[in-house]
């Protein structure tokens, strides 16, 4: 269990240090051989370590300070198609052996599955090039409180109308994970994650407005500068101040950048061996087909150095690979698990645990443009609820963001509601910008959908 507590009562004796990794292995490896000694045909291990701290700031002054500490171990084993799993916080010969034994026990009562069992012997990763994912910051919780205050404090000297924030917060986490499987496959990666965050809120007559502004990367060297984080938050709560209820209509729809990435992610899910197999997806046997626009690319990149979400295996140990997933608006792959694709009768594609960094293909307007190009509609900044069905495409969800007119912002807009068939939306993409983000696992520019009902006043 996690461990959270006030610096001040922290005590001496707690450690929050990583176990090294080839400590963890051992650990793997020995539960393995016992797995398969308790009568296991086949088995699989994850093993993870992790240490936190998190400083907030508000109201000029400290908030909290956190530490948190993580230990974990799952284990599964297969009896004649028949799996149980177990987990446990305990690391002792005893925890893991005790976890094995729920694990061999669970295995006995439950219904065999043809489709279960480990990926292919033949698809495990066997090396893979240096990914630079751990980069301890060694921040100090005095050093991050510091900052925390630095960052606060951009956003309320930036105007006068931020009248406070609902916290600013500076987060470094370091981890240290480890699979293995009976294939005799164990591998392990360390990996580091830093993140800083500022909620500024603004007022002006009656109206108040909140937003947010934040960075994360794998080195500390890589996030955004803190004061420009602040000033960041501060504008765009500023400028959501004296937001109306657009017009109902039918209009083109602009998603900024940070927005975006959920139209992608739709996309993923829609793609995902889960969603497939059970026929709850738009996309099923779609593969070779055109589903977007043509100017529509999306590749993944799981060996990107420093990449939140890069990887040398997947979760089932199964090599990750570079791939085009959409290309000039085709569909050319699935994501699949060992699991999901034996459901598909297809084989892994090494995506068991989700995507590894994706791309879509940027275009050659600035957001600038794209709002000229727009005419009349509405620029998307924040999305709030989860209207979307992917067994028929059908979107609704509620939106924020800015109304243009005559190509220019007009005015900020609130309490709006947008909709379609994401189907329609992936076709009728007219335009993708420049301004590509690059501080997410998901990069993706602005993206201009023509002809979606916009309901409002």
């Amino acid at each position: 269990m996690a461990k959270r507590q006030d610096i001040e009562t922290t005590s001496a004796a707690d450690d929050r240090s990583l176990p090294e990794l080839d400590w963890l292995k051992d650990r793997a490896g020995e539960l393995l051989a016992q797995a398969k000694s308790g009568g296991a045909d086949e088995a699989e291990v994850a093993l993870s370590a992790s240490r936190a701290l998190s400083v907030s700031a508000r109201a000029r002054q400290r908030e909290s300070i956190e530490h948190e500490g993580d230990r974990n171990a799952s284990i599964t084993v297969y009896c004649d198609k028949r799996s149980g799993s177990a987990s446990t916080t305990d690391l002792t010969p005893d925890g893991l052996q005790a976890a094995l034994t729920q694990a061999l026990t669970v295995a006995r009562f439950t219904e065999a599955d043809a489709f279960a069992g480990l990926a292919d012997a033949e698809q495990m990763a066997d090396g893979w090039p240096d990914l630079s994912l751990f980069h301890p910051w060694g921040l100090s919780a005095d050093g991050a409180l510091e900052m925390a205050l630095t960052l606060e404090a951009a956003a309320l000297d930036h105007d006068p109308r931020i009248v406070q924030t609902e916290g600013a917060t500076v987060a470094s986490q370091d981890g240290v994970s480890v699979y293995g499987n009976s294939h005799g496959f164990i591998a392990g990666e360390r990996a580091s994650r830093q993140a800083i965050s500022c909620q500024p809120l603004a007022s002006a007559g009656n109206g108040m407005q909140r937003e947010i502004a934040f960075s994360q990367a794998r080195h500390a060297d890589d996030l955004e500068d803190v004061a420009a984080i602040g000033r960041l938050g501060a504008e765009r709560a500023l400028a959501r101040l004296g937001a109306k209820t657009p017009p109902t209509t039918t209009a083109p729809v602009l998603f900024t950048p940070r927005v975006a990435r959920s139209l992608w992610s739709h996309l993923i899910g829609a793609i995902s061996g889960g969603t497939l197999y059970r026929n709850a997806s738009f996309l099923k046997d779609r593969i070779d087909e055109t589903i977007a626009v043509d100017r529509l690319t999306l590749s993944q990149h799981p060996h990107r150095p420093r990449g939140l979400a890069s990887a040398g295996f997947d979760g089932d140990g199964v090599a990750t690979a570079e791939r085009t997933l959409v290309e000039a608006g085709v569909l050319r792959g699935y994501l699949l698990s060992a699991y999901t694709a034996r459901r598909l009768g297809l084989t892994s594609t090494g995506n068991a645990g989700g995507v590894f960094n994706l791309d879509v293909a940027p275009g050659v307007d600035d957001f600038d443009a794209l709002v000229a190009g727009m005419g009349r509609g509405l620029v998307v900044t924040e999305l709030m609820g989860q209207g979307v069905n992917l067994v028929n495409g059908d979107y609704s969800r509620g939106a924020a963001g800015f109304w243009v007119e005559n190509g220019e912002i007009a005015y900020p807009v609130e309490n709006a509601t947008i909709a379609g068939n994401l189907a329609d939306m992936y076709r009728n993409i007219e335009a993708f910008g420049s301004d590509v983000e690059l501080g997410s696992a998901l990069r993706t520019p602005s993206v201009l959908v023509g002809a979606m009902t916009i309901a409002g006043s």
